[in-house]
């Protein structure tokens, strides 16, 4: 799901599928490989499927609002009226959506988007430069994730179809713009009526409309009868199928299980590991499974006085074992990490995780041995180290998430092993952002998920780094040119130095990349582009 959880901005758990940046022109760039596999439950017949209905998705988080520039949470609940001026095929390739072409000018500084003729708004109005001009400066105007936008200059809109938008310094992340619905154009009339209150009534070009709110409970869609524009990984490029699509807003896992088991609920995201032999054995349920766009992590508070040596935290990463952390707190849906960058993030290095895999392996003694070198030995023999009488003790903060709460008892016992106390303590997520912001935390366990390593820039640069807190000139001047370096393989060199320097100066111990389920059923056509993180929902029908 579009979620996620980067899913950033970097709101806690960024849930944004932002991708990686063309080159120069409409060179189309690679994305990096993902798994995703399909399970069929015990086989039964399935009657054939039908048109129209309503599809009914449990989701775990409701949307703050459905005005996708204000929000900082996008995912399939909000961004069902938008649709991205680019997107990313299956197999992780750029390419047009709303624009029938882009092209990024030599210098990098200039980006033209030739919008397609046969695109109109849920009104009936023709999609133009002028409202995709308008959007645009929306969002740098209002938005609380302007800052991705870029150093954006001006635009212009140069005739009807045609849009430049004038950067004071190439912005090679924009591409993930315009393939999330950050950027996505609205109809400027509704958007004229409603100002500030657009996410009431919002009024676009995607393929469901009208949301009909129930906070706390659900919202639900209307289809767009004259969507002929969809995605172009979809089977349909036309009209849903069905006619409506509910997204359900069920927190309790319990609560989510039961309702699928009973039929209620077609499409049910982020599965908890512990269910998913049982739902595998329901007749006709499909498991859909894909890795995240991100990873969780073990962060300190840099700016915090013990952490500032870094024995401290090198001695932590050691301590930490992650193949119990997969095999028993997740049920094995995972795969260990221990790079700042997972693999379904375009900067990914496998001489980086090796790297740091062979640095931070898991190892007790050396653990132990880094906290005495830091002067930290059990000196009264309570299985805690301290230095001058003080132990070594931290508070452990994360969110109310089950997953989490099974990894941070897990890393809670292995800690203790070299001597460090964690004490844990869940908060409910705004709770926590505002203790993150604020830098009245230790330790934390936390995520991220936005696929562009950009988000280095954004969690490590020292002006943005408001969880981890960390600052190092060099880091900072080589996330940087990241930014502005526009050709990919270049780029993607000087995030490997980055992450070379971030392995060695931890600010945070990667721990693993989820594996996202998905249990679907009584419906066909169900897919999920692991590179955007999409569901062309307008391709499902219902079997019964």
């Amino acid at each position: 799901m579009k979620k996620r959880r980067l899913s950033s901005l970097t709101t806690i758990g960024l849930s944004l599928s932002l991708l990686l940046a063309a080159c120069s022109s409409t060179t189309n760039t690679s994305a990096p490989n993902a798994s995703g596999t399909t399970t069929n439950a015990p086989a039964a017949a399935q009657p054939a499927a039908t048109e129209g209905g309503t599809l009914v998705v449990a989701a775990p988080v409701e949307p703050d609002t459905f005005d996708p520039q204000k929000s900082t949470w996008l995912d399939n609940t909000n961004n069902q009226p938008y649709d991205s001026i680019l997107s990313r095929d299956m197999q992780g390739k750029l390419v047009p959506h709303l624009a029938e072409s882009w092209q990024v000018s030599e210098d990098g500084k200039v980006w033209t988007l030739v919008m397609r003729k046969d695109v109109k708004f849920q009104s009936g109005a023709p999609l133009t430069a002028e409202s995709v001009k308008a959007s645009i400066e929306r969002f740098a105007a209002v938005s609380p994730n302007k800052d991705l936008a870029g150093p954006i200059d001006k635009i212009e809109a140069v005739d009807a179809q045609t849009v430049k938008v004038y950067f004071k310094e190439p912005f090679a992340p924009f591409a993930n713009m315009l393939v999330g619905t950050f950027l996505a154009p609205f109809d400027p009339e509704r958007l004229k009526e409603k100002g500030d209150k657009f996410g009431e009534a919002p009024l676009a070009t995607g393929p469901f409309m009208n949301p009909e709110v129930k906070r706390g409970a659900s919202v639900t869609y209307a289809k767009n009868p004259d969507y002929k524009w969809a995605l172009p990984f979809a089977e349909n490029q036309g009209a849903p199928y069905v006619d409506k699509i509910t997204f359900r807003f069920l927190k309790d896992d319990d609560t989510r299980i039961l309702e699928f088991k009973k039929g209620t609920i077609n499409i049910l995201q982020e599965v908890p590991s512990t269910y998913v032999q049982e739902l595998q054995a329901i007749p006709g349920a499909k498991i859909e499974k894909s890795m995240e766009q991100g990873m969780k992590y073990l962060g300190f508070n840099n700016q915090k006085e013990i952490f500032k040596d870094v024995r401290i935290k090198q001695a932590i990463a050691m301590a930490i074992d992650r193949d119990p952390i997969v095999q028993v707190a997740l049920s094995g849906f995972a795969q260990p990490i221990f790079g700042p960058l997972p693999p379904t993030i375009p900067g990914y290095s496998e001489k980086i995780e090796n790297m740091a895999k062979e640095m931070y392996g898991h190892n007790v003694e050396k653990g132990k041995q880094l906290l005495a070198e830091a002067g930290y030995t059990d000196s009264n023999g309570d299985g805690i180290a301290d230095k001058d009488g003080k132990p070594l003790s931290f508070e452990l903060l994360l969110p109310e998430d089950p997953a989490l709460q099974r990894v941070a008892q897990i890393v809670q016992s292995q800690l203790k092993e070299i001597g460090v106390e964690a004490k844990i303590a869940v908060h409910d997520i705004a709770t926590l952002k505002d203790k993150a912001i604020k830098g009245d935390h230790e330790l934390f366990l936390l995520y991220f998920g936005l696929n562009d390593p950009d988000i280095l820039y954004l969690l490590m640069q020292t002006d943005n780094s408001k969880r981890v807190h960390y600052s190092n000139p060099e880091v900072d001047e080589l996330l940087a040119k990241g930014r502005t370096t526009m050709n990919e393989e270049e780029r993607m060199k000087v995030y490997e130095e980055a992450q070379e320097i971030l392995v060695k100066d931890p600010p945070w111990v990667p721990l693993y990349v989820a594996e996202s389920v998905t249990a679907t059923r009584n419906i066909e056509g169900y897919k999920l582009n692991p590179f955007t993180g999409d569901i062309p929902f307008g391709d499902i029908r219902i079997t019964k």
